[in-house]
């Protein structure tokens, strides 16, 4: 028998293409969303967010052991950075990444997970990092989506708490230099 061939008579009679869909597990897609303010300005997250290849593991290194660029300059669309996270990391201890776009004048930054634990719960991974001026400070806006790899594995919130916990101690950080 070959797997995902059906070996039922009556498949005999149903085009490939149906038998297929028909039989492939559904996993679901799904997004998230959060938004939050932080005390820092947004030129200065948007620099940090630019430069977390460097800056990420120096200011949480209790969550990022290393960030290595790969491929490109770790900036610009179709880098690719290997990251590295510390002990103390919820499931995922390593993932590859791939920056999809960048826009400066939005200071919106798109990523996509190409390799590493992530993929074994997610079959893709895209996230997103807005950073909006008010004022003084900023607002971040952060999200994904994602397709379970099966229909038992949760939503990525682990992930979302991870991005926002994240964000907060670089402003701490930001306010510590400043």
């Amino acid at each position: 028998m070959l797997p995902g061939v059906c070996q039922q008579p009556f498949c005999l009679f149903l085009p490939f293409s149906i038998y297929t869909i028909a039989n492939t597990a559904m996993a679901s897609s799904g997004q998230l969303h959060v938004d939050f303010e932080l005390k820092s300005p947004a030129e200065k997250v948007w620099g940090t967010i630019r430069d977390s290849t460097t800056i990420f593991p120096q200011a949480l290194s209790h969550d990022y052991k290393s960030i290595q660029v790969l491929e490109g300059d770790g900036k610009a669309p179709g880098s690719v950075r290997l990251i590295n996270y510390a002990e103390g990391s919820p499931i995922v201890k390593v993932s590859k990444e791939r920056i999809e776009s960048v826009d400066e004048a939005e200071k919106k930054y798109v990523y996509s997970i190409i390799d590493g634990d992530l993929l074994k719960y997610y079959k893709t991974f895209f996230g997103k990092i807005i950073v909006v001026p008010k004022g003084e400070s900023s607002l971040v806006k952060w999200s994904c989506e994602f397709e379970k790899a099966s229909e038992e594995i949760p939503d990525p919130s682990v992930i979302k708490e991870f991005a926002v916990k994240n964000f907060k101690e670089i402003d701490d950080y930001l306010h510590g230099k400043a």
